[in-house]
């Protein structure tokens, strides 16, 4: 059994993930908001022995890059999105 979840990321992933996020449009907000989340969960993995923290903030934010080119075309396509529901208001709805 391994001590690390199957979808563990690559050993240099963080040090890679955060040359793509430097390289990014979005470098001076993303880099920033990546330090801040890595430096919260090494400091909670070095409380509880846990990894799971790390892999969770570099799945997040390879996700974020992932998508990064769908959510700027949509951004960019000029959609309407101002009729929208609230999933809170949706969800109190149902109650």
């Amino acid at each position: 059994m391994s001590a690390q979840p199957d979808h563990a990321p690559a050993p240099g992933a963080p040090a890679e993930l955060l040359d793509q996020l430097s390289a990014d449009q979005r470098a001076a907000q993303w880099v920033p908001a990546f330090e801040r989340e890595w430096a919260a969960a090494l400091e909670e993995s070095r409380r509880t022995f846990s990894l799971g923290g790390l892999y969770e903030v570099v799945q997040n934010w390879q996700g974020r890059l992932a998508s990064a080119p769908a959510v700027d075309a949509f951004v960019a396509s000029g959609y309407d999105d101002s009729e929208f529901i609230d999933m809170a208001e949706l969800r109190g709805r149902r109650r």
